[in-house]
């Protein structure tokens, strides 16, 4: 069956209708995005910003904390390694007779343990404070910037 003038241009028209609905309904659902995403911000901007400024503060809180805490950890497990360092010297101070060269390798093997623990309890430390440094200047900046 073939469709005449008239049915034809029905369809063509149709077809226009169609999606001229489409493209306006597309187009409103962009716009009503665009426009209505973020009304908290819009209507009390300034209690987001007591918000963000609390948030900050227990952030640099707890981090202080944290470094604290990790702190101890490692100064706790340095003071362990010499005292297992000092231990295994006594150890063989015990076992060996006079001063031989057993004795005299362990206790040199003590002290080095013992000063590179608190070499490596020192670093970490400072590791550990430069980080703690960096989020609280991440904070400061992020607070800044929502404050101006």
């Amino acid at each position: 069956m073939k469709l005449n003038y008239v049915t034809k241009q029905l369809s063509v028209i149709g077809r226009w209708i169609a999606t001229t609905v489409f493209c306006v309904s597309a187009i409103a659902f962009v716009w009503q995005g665009a426009f209505f995403s973020n009304t908290t911000a819009i209507a009390a901007p300034s209690v987001n910003l007591i918000a963000t400024a609390d948030a900050g503060d227990q952030v640099k809180g707890k981090t202080r904390e944290d470094a604290g805490r990790a702190k101890n950890f490692i100064r706790d497990t340095a003071d362990k390694v010499e005292e297992a360092a000092r231990s295994n010297s006594s150890k063989v101070d015990r076992a060996t007779d006079g001063d031989n060269i057993l004795e005299r390798r362990a206790k040199d093997d003590a002290a080095l343990i013992h000063k590179r623990a608190e070499e490596d309890a020192a670093r970490t430390q400072k590791a550990v404070d430069n980080t703690k440094n960096v989020v609280e200047r991440a904070v400061d900046s992020v607070k800044d910037a929502f404050g101006k």
